[in-house]
């Protein structure tokens, strides 16, 4: 399996071959540029000596002449350091002055134009300068009437100079090249040093350590990571948190029934009277059914945390709540008729739709009802009704049993605190904190009222409507 490669090469490996065309191509420009503006100094001189030679030319005597020529070459010479070549001669090639074989250009000339062009000349190469112009007087017989004035000189000196500039040039340019280099790779490793310093800060954590990253000095290009990174480890804290509470109310809250069980059963063991040994199975029985009761509850607060701990909540579905309140009267009907209750389910006529959980609903509303049936005294009544209006739901309990204190009703939720009418009742004290905290997970609360006139409560879960529903309500009873 291939390496996956590091920050840091894959910068080099993509800035450096970049950075190196780049810089190469502008030495090549700047090669270029030099050599034209060298080739531009070194005419300028060979243009001189061109006007020279040109001013002194002559047809007024009747044929071509040139004054002194020779001596204005040699100061050429001397300050160019070079071999210099001329020729003066008629278009027409009937006078001629100078070295006969020096090569004319490929193009015409313009007359009055000096036009500068690479050649050879007696096996050497030159750098000449032509210029054409008409002759004042023309010669006699001589059609063309212009005259064409050369002066090349050789390209050793020249080329010895421009190898020089050029070197000193690409010295510079390499050296520039080479400082840039280091500037980037000592930029990519200055830069990439605070995700280095973030690497070990992490490695030198303890595995239990899920404090936030601090983000100061890092990039900004890193924090949204960072965050990313921050919002996960909060998540997962969340999580262990849950899983760490699960575990310590169920080794605390099942410690004491198996306890008690255990000694249940050591005492059935020891009694060999029927009656006796009758009576620890009962009480066996009834604390199996209390620990059931409560180890379902705990695992179905610790499903329902879980869902809490899901990116943006659990997906919500459009649900009926007198369908959800029907359901869940049916299924706790053989409870409420085993207590010889007045149960009853008020709905509307209409459907009352709203956005929420089925599950969680269903399993908010289960233990609210079966919360009512137990603390309702035998014959009493207990009632599951669904309000609505233009904005919101209200799905509401109400039991006739023996109530809630204010101070009772304010701590309503903590997980295993049971109220004063419940110390004489079976059960572990999480049926509310459950209701509590699916209540939460759909943006609402449980509101627990006293029931007017008492005794009783009202247990309440207001939602705000997911489709509009009409203003006029009707209730319908359902008695079983």
């Amino acid at each position: 399996m291939k390496r996956p490669a590091s920050l840091k090469s894959a910068l080099l490996w993509w800035l450096l071959p970049g950075l190196l065309m780049i810089m190469g191509g502008t030495l090549w420009f700047s090669k270029q540029l030099l050599r034209d503006q060298v080739d531009l100094a070194y005419d300028r001189a060979l243009a001189g000596a061109l006007r020279a030679i040109d001013h002194n030319i002559s047809t007024a005597s009747g044929g071509l002449s040139v004054e002194q020529p020779f001596l204005l070459l040699e100061f050429f010479e001397l300050t160019t350091n070079a071999r210099v070549y001329f020729r003066v001669a008629t278009e027409s090639g009937l006078a001629e002055i100078g070295s006969p074989s020096l090569p004319l250009p490929d193009a015409p000339l313009a007359t009055g134009q000096p036009q500068f062009y690479f050649a050879t000349h007696e096996e050497t190469p030159v750098r000449v300068a032509a210029l054409a112009r008409f002759m004042n007087p023309p010669l006699p017989g001589d059609p063309q009437q212009r005259v064409i004035v050369q002066v090349a000189e050789s390209l050793g000196e020249r080329e010895v100079f421009l190898a020089q500039v050029l070197r000193r040039s690409v010295e510079r340019d390499l050296s520039g090249i080479a400082m840039s280099v280091v500037l980037l790779v000592a930029g990519i490793v200055m830069t990439l040093r605070p995700l280095n310093r973030l690497r070990e800060e992490l490695e030198a954590r303890h595995a239990d350590d899920l404090r936030p990253i601090d983000d100061a000095g890092l990039p900004t290009e890193v924090r949204p990571l960072v965050a990313a990174v921050n919002r996960h480890m909060s998540r997962y804290a969340a999580m262990a948190r849950t899983q760490r509470q699960f575990l310590d109310d169920a080794s605390h809250q099942l410690r004491t029934p198996l306890t008690v069980l255990r000694t249940q059963v050591d005492f059935a063991l020891r009694e060999a009277e029927p009656a006796l040994v009758r009576e620890a199975l009962l009480a066996m029985h009834e604390g199996l059914d209390r620990a059931v009761r409560m180890t379902n509850q705990m695992l179905s607060l610790a499903r329902v945390r879980d869902a809490s701990l899901v990116e943006g909540g659990p997906p919500r579905e459009l649900l009926d709540l007198n369908a959800l309140a029907q359901a869940v009267s049916r299924t706790l009907l053989p409870a409420a008729r085993a207590r010889r209750l007045d149960f009853g389910v008020e709905t509307p006529d209409e459907p009352v739709s709203i956005l929420g959980v089925e599950w969680l609903l269903r399993e908010a509303l289960l233990n609210l009802v079966d919360n009512a049936i137990r603390y309702t005294p035998v014959g009493g009544r207990v009632t599951v009704r669904v309000f609505h209006d233009t904005r919101h739901a209200l799905l509401q309990v109400e039991d006739s049993g023996p109530g809630m204190s204010e101070h009772d009703i304010e701590r309503a939720g903590v997980r295993f605190r049971r109220g004063a009418a419940g110390k004489l009742q079976p059960g572990a004290g999480l049926g509310l904190a459950l209701v509590s905290t699916i209540a939460q997970l759909h943006d609402t609360a449980l509101r627990i009222e006293p029931r007017e006139p008492g005794p009783g409560l009202h247990m309440n879960l207001v939602f705000t409507l997911g489709l509009p529903a009409n203003a006029a309500v009707q209730h319908k009873k359902t008695a079983n």
